[in-house]
């Protein structure tokens, strides 16, 4: 049981623990098939001209392809959780804010998409199988489930994605297959409406709502065997998986005018399908959020046994789910996660450019406390992030986030850039000498 809990030490994969990237790819994918994915391309269409609606969900997609093709990459290249990566750039001491922020949002998550859950399949037991189950007793079997799963590891997580995603992929296709048997899709570009939102806005919504999922993607790609395999699991998740579900979604929303993906799919002759998008792609997003949130916990406090954390933080994450505390906390976990979404322009820019060298396992044995570039570029990039979301200050590209990280990137990079230098300078000169 010891090796196979290893993944949540500060250690690097071993080469027994790869796995063909393929299976590494349904996971990522699973993501995509949550029901929030299917809830924000709806969303998006609704607050959109189709064609708009449509041209932000390519960009928005092709954007996180990029921003989780290269935080993939360097997970599999050097093996490391996306917290340990965490740990390298910003120190020990100053990883543990960043790590707990992360630990904080993604159980946060986790509560949300209980509460999701548990209305969600409520209402469906109702519509489909004339079945009256509380909310409640449904969120319980379900945190229970999911903790176990967790408990388990990524292995339990890459079996039961390799099981459901063909089915959510029927699925999916036959929402959109269904929603074009009503209405073509030149009709359906062709629909006048009034936009409530910008383009800019609409590539916003689709950015922020895998942003995360692309920032700790490492804690799934250092299982693939080669680096380049992180790219394709990162083109597959997020430009077409992505794309393909919330499409669909956008598709079913133009043909039937209703604002709820349940009550569509219902109403499309999809009832049973709607049940296993919600139960399977639930299962395997929270599962996710609570194993990244474990990561998080152990890279922070090494010496915690995992599976204590993964039963406490599990059971945390269902205390507040039952106390339904998320009605408020919705706008702080947001907040808090615009907040950490800078991390990836730092890890990005260190790995890159500044130390690549130090991005290995056998660095933490000599790691810095704490690097105050990170957290100079971290801050200025984070209060950009608030203060934009806010409408205080003006985006060069209209998509906070993203730019954001842009902006962590060249503030980092400039900082450091001395020590690069040196750095290079030190080591030429010791082999001219």
């Amino acid at each position: 049981m010891k090796q196979e809990l290893n993944e949540f030490s500060a250690v690097k994969i071993s080469d027994n623990q790869l796995v063909p990237w393929p299976r590494v790819a349904a996971v990522g994918a699973m993501v995509a098939f949550s029901l929030p994915t299917f809830i924000t391309g709806l969303e998006v269409y609704q607050a959109l001209e189709p064609i708009q609606a449509f041209s932000a969900l390519v960009i928005g997609s092709i954007i996180i392809f990029a921003i989780g093709g290269v935080m993939g990459v360097i997970g599999a290249r050097t093996r490391m959780s996306s917290y340990l990566l965490v740990r390298v750039a910003f120190g020990d001491k100053g990883a543990s804010v960043v790590n707990i922020a992360f630990t904080i949002s993604l159980l946060g998550w986790f509560g949300l998409n209980i509460n999701l859950f548990g209305d969600a399949v409520s209402r469906l037991a109702i519509d489909v199988f004339n079945l009256g189950i509380a909310p409640l007793t449904l969120a319980i079997i379900a945190s229970f489930c999911m903790t176990l799963t967790t408990v388990i590891g990524f292995k339990a997580i890459n079996w039961l994605a390799t099981l459901m995603v063909p089915v959510l992929a029927g699925v999916t296709l036959l929402l959109g297959y269904s929603a074009l048997s009503e209405k073509s899709f030149e009709q359906i570009l062709a629909t006048q409406k009034v936009a409530t939102l910008t383009l800019g806005d609409g590539i916003s919504a689709v950015v922020g709502a895998i942003i995360i999922g692309a920032i700790i993607l490492p804690d799934i790609t250092r299982f693939v065997k080669h680096w380049s395999s992180a790219i394709y699991i990162a083109f597959i998740s997020y430009v077409v998986v992505q794309l393909v579900v919330m499409g669909s979604a956008g598709l079913a929303g133009a043909t039937s005018g209703k604002a709820d993906i349940l009550d569509i799919m219902i109403d499309l002759g999809l009832g049973i399908g709607a049940s296993i998008i919600v139960i399977a792609g639930t299962w395997v997003l929270n599962s996710l959020n609570l194993y990244s949130a474990v990561l998080g916990t152990t890279a922070t406090f090494p010496k915690l046994n995992s599976t204590a954390v993964t039963i406490g933080l599990g059971l945390l994450g269902i205390f507040v789910a039952l106390l339904n505390l998320l009605d408020n906390f919705i706008t702080f976990i947001f907040y808090l996660s615009i907040i950490f979404v800078p991390v990836a322009g730092i890890i990005i820019s260190d790995y890159l450019f500044i130390r690549p060298q130090a991005y290995n396992i056998e660095s933490l044995a000599d790691n810095r406390a704490i690097a105050p570039k990170g957290f100079i570029a971290w801050v200025i990039s984070a209060t950009f992030a608030v203060l934009s979301t806010k409408g205080l200050i003006a985006t060069p590209s209209g998509i906070a986030a993203i730019d954001a990280i842009i902006l962590a990137a060249i503030v980092y990079t400039a900082l450091s850039w001395n020590e690069r230098s040196s750095k290079h300078s030190t080591k030429h000169s010791k082999t001219n000498s």
